[in-house]
């Protein structure tokens, strides 16, 4: 096989697969992040220890009630979301018509408490949670050898993704969720509860939070910390996309963990300021973000 610049195919494409795996990662995460400022107005900083809830309660159900990784799919997403939902109701409801400053505070604030309490009875040492005996194994590509679940978690994330953009974009739901951030009163007024619809996007946004984490817990490992790692490079994220665009969360995730995968391989010192430097680049360019729209 050739090499391109000096480096071997298979350290290219082993990278580029790495890479594509922290894309869908970064990709789910924002992409919650933004149906969240997008509809509601709320920059959530604890989506980060939501994330790592996600992974614990796939990691709970399996050790004390038995339940696999698949249930687990369905159920801690489900599970986180109910959560979430009733930090909308508790906590959240109150600063809608506050500077996004005061939820930005709070949300960081629950944070620093769930992730606390998760190091105070599980340690920081890590966890680990078993690939399940379907996704065991892997193929051989020739150039590369393509692990089943590494695999499985781009799928998985790709249909996530395209699934919440068109339930937003598409359906009459969707129409109602945008509808209702712009004019709440006249929604109101054709008989929507809009208190209900932003307490399940709130919920809905954070559940895609719990579903990247049960994605995540057979391949890293389950610790409290999981989330702390990772918030802050999906919050630059949402940010080159652009605030609470759909499209642009969905898009950069991916791109950016494409870029971050090939820095690792032409220069494994930058790998972990790219994102940022993009970042930087982006917003003294376009200020909105590549997908975003100006106000």
């Amino acid at each position: 096989m050739f090499e391109f610049l000096g480096i071997a195919p298979q350290v290219l494409m082993g990278q580029l697969l790495l890479g594509l795996i922290n894309g869908s990662f970064y990709a789910v995460l924002s992409l919650g992040l933004a149906v969240i400022f997008g509809l509601l107005n709320i920059i959530n900083f604890a989506h980060g220890a939501l994330y790592m809830m996600g992974a614990f309660v796939a990691w709970m159900l399996l050790q004390y009630l038995g339940v696999g990784y698949w249930w687990s799919l369905i159920l801690s997403p489900l599970i986180v979301g109910a959560f979430g939902i009733v930090l909308e109701r508790v906590f959240l409801a109150r600063l809608y018509h506050l500077d996004h400053l005061y939820g930005l505070l709070l949300t960081f604030g629950l944070a620093l408490i769930i992730q606390g309490l998760f190091r105070n009875y599980y340690g920081i040492s890590g966890l680990p949670y078993q690939i399940p005996k379907e996704l065991a194994g892997g193929q051989n590509l020739g150039f590369m050898f393509l692990p089943n679940y590494r695999g499985w978690v781009v799928l998985a994330s790709v249909i996530a993704c395209f699934g919440t953009w068109f339930m937003i974009e598409k359906t009459r739901l969707g129409a109602y969720l945008r509808a209702a951030t712009e004019n709440p009163g006249l929604v109101g007024a054709f008989g929507v509860n809009v208190p209900l619809l932003i307490m399940l996007t709130y919920g809905f946004g954070v559940a895609l939070a719990g579903f990247a984490g049960v994605l995540a817990a057979p391949i890293y490992s389950v610790n409290p910390n999981m989330g702390a790692d990772l918030i802050i490079i999906v919050f630059a994220v949402v940010v080159i996309g652009g605030m609470g665009s759909i499209m642009g969360a969905i898009v950069t995730g991916y791109m950016l963990g494409v870029i971050e995968g090939l820095t690792k391989v032409f220069y494994p010192e930058g790998s972990a300021v790219v994102i940022f430097v993009i970042m930087a680049i982006v917003l003294l360019i376009k200020p909105e973000g590549l997908f975003g729209r100006t106000t």
